[in-house]
């Protein structure tokens, strides 16, 4: 068969997928990821000669991810009925000031100290394994726009995912310095302070000044202009992707993180008019572009491990892998909920399900485009390992946990 009709014969199934599995795969302990890696892995088995390595094709690795990551990003914030606030979002600043760091410093000194990589290479695992994938976590993240389905697990997930992916970017930048010997140059005062401020502070604080006024001016051009003029009357969601892109290119731009400013968009847009049926339809339009694109990814990614994406992975790159997914994130997790008032079961549920996924690719890729790393290929390894290993673990036991979590908050809320 001619590779181009067995692709286009793929492609086909793949469309059809995006409506019918999660459907069909409701009651089954199977997730939509899944299914795609393995179709991936047994449609490159079938193209030999076709191997979508992202060492071989490092530019379209970072693109690809990066849309995917931004379009996610714009669908989680819309989701959010809960208002922006100090104590209604406690958790998620927990997450993001205490879990994340931990995190990132236990899995680098696994990756110094148990995989032997350097300082650079290790510091730069925690950074692209730290965040939460907001693509892969569509089972534990809340349900769309003002449907009720927005309990305290969902919604920290969800919330956590949405700004952890840009707040990974300081710790991947100083992996970079390090790689070139930045922090080994005279005057390292300096160069840290630098670091700190321009980093730190102004691409994070751009990221969210610039997309907290993307959010608002798109919210006063679809729900505050006269009726006739509104931008929501077209009922086209696809709005959702200007305000995304818009969001995302003008922090670019302004070198701030738009990782950042794309959810804090989505954030102000969703505040600008909490109850509008639009909503609704710019999120539907954002997942089904999200699920497209997943898939795509999902399906090359199997094909990558069918090219040898994990043939650098030593057993020592395996147990550390585990380590990360079923050590580091819970214990991080549970440090960084201490004392919270809400029942262990949830916050326990919380810690273990940090997805790792198709944002540790773009990071990866956005790093390794702009230094060279001696260990490349281990790197590349030990990641796609742990995103495989988290879509096949998560995946298999998130509806079940999430299902069994519902069932003990009704009978709670009936006592």
């Amino acid at each position: 068969m001619e590779p181009y009709a067995l692709l286009m014969i793929g492609a086909g199934v793949l469309i059809v997928m995006i409506a019918w599995l999660p459907m069909a795969l409701t009651a089954l302990p199977l997730s939509l990821p899944m299914v795609c890696v393995a179709l991936g892995f047994g449609l490159f088995q079938l193209l030999p000669g076709a191997q979508p390595l992202p060492l071989h094709f490092p530019i379209a690795t970072e693109r690809l991810s990066e849309v995917i990551v931004i379009v996610a990003l714009m669908g989680s914030g819309l989701k959010l009925d809960r208002r922006l606030g100090w104590r209604s979002w406690m958790l998620t600043w927990r997450l993001l000031a205490i879990a994340m760091p931990l995190s990132i410093l236990g899995i680098a000194l696994i990756g110094h100290g148990w995989l032997g990589l350097g300082l650079a290479a290790a510091l730069l695992l925690g950074a692209v394994l730290a965040p939460t994938d907001p693509v892969l976590a569509g089972s534990v993240q809340v349900g769309p726009p003002d449907t009720g389905a927005e309990d305290e697990v969902r919604f920290a997930l969800t919330s956590e995912a949405g700004l952890n992916d840009g707040l990974a970017f300081p710790f991947v930048n100083l992996a970079l310095a390090l790689a070139l010997g930045a922090a080994l140059e005279p005057g390292v005062p300096g160069w840290v302070m630098q670091w700190l401020v321009v980093d730190v502070g102004w691409k994070i604080g751009a990221g969210v000044l610039l997309g907290w006024a993307t959010g608002r001016g798109f919210g006063w051009a679809m729900f505050h202009l006269p009726r006739s003029a509104q931008l929501s009357r077209t009922g086209d969601g696809f709005v959702a992707l200007g305000a995304t892109f818009l969001a995302y290119g003008a922090t670019e731009a302004a070198h701030g993180y738009g990782f950042v400013a794309v959810f804090v968009a989505a954030l102000a847009l969703r505040d600008a008019e909490r109850r509008h049926a639009f909503h609704e339809r710019m999120h539907d339009f954002t997942e089904q572009t999200e699920r497209l694109l997943m898939m795509v990814l999902l399906v090359l990614f199997g094909g990558a491990l069918a090219g040898g994406l994990l043939d650098a992975l030593t057993i020592e790159g395996a147990m550390a892998g585990l380590a990360v997914l079923l050590l580091v994130r819970p214990a991080a997790g549970l440090i960084g909920m201490a004392g919270a008032a809400h029942p262990f079961r949830e916050r326990a549920a919380i810690a273990f399900f940090g997805i790792r996924g198709l944002g540790s690719f773009y990071y990866l890729a956005y790093a390794l485009n702009r230094v060279e790393i001696p260990e490349a290929e281990a790197l590349w390894a030990v990641v796609g390992f742990i995103v495989l290993a988290s879509i096949a673990m998560h995946g298999v036991t998130a509806a079940g946990v999430m299902r069994w979590l519902d069932r003990r908050r009704a009978a709670a809320d009936q006592t």
